[in-house]
């Protein structure tokens, strides 16, 4: 789906976004309402109104590439926050792609103290 990620910064754009935006404007909502640039790899999330549509920029070498994804019923849950945008993890952005709600997260730490 997208190309790995282990390391890659993930903004969720927490204003509604239109849809019918392309490369190029979600590149420059990236940059212009996001203050990132959008050539640094990291991936940008954006979500409609309604919440029934992501897309998703990115930048591999050669071009931007753009994920989308429609939602036939119900909405894509956003976790809590607040502000322009949200960087968030992986863990996040699959539970968000799920449909999964995020109430309240909490990391363990796999180490013995």
């Amino acid at each position: 789906m997208f190309p790995s990620i282990g390391n890659v910064k993930i903004f969720l754009c927490r204003q509604p976004t239109d849809m019918r935006k392309s490369y190029d404007t979600l590149a420059a909502l990236a940059t212009g309402e996001l203050e990132e640039n959008p050539l640094s790899g990291a991936l940008f999330v954006f979500l409609n109104r309604p919440r029934n549509r992501i897309k998703i920029l990115y930048y591999e070498s050669g071009g931007y590439c753009l994920w989308m994804k429609r939602l036939e019923c119900g909405s894509f849950p956003l976790p809590p926050g607040d502000g322009k945008k949200q960087l968030i993890d992986r863990g996040t952005l699959a539970m968000l792609l799920d449909g999964l709600k995020i109430v309240k997260m909490k990391r363990f730490s796999l180490q013995n103290n």
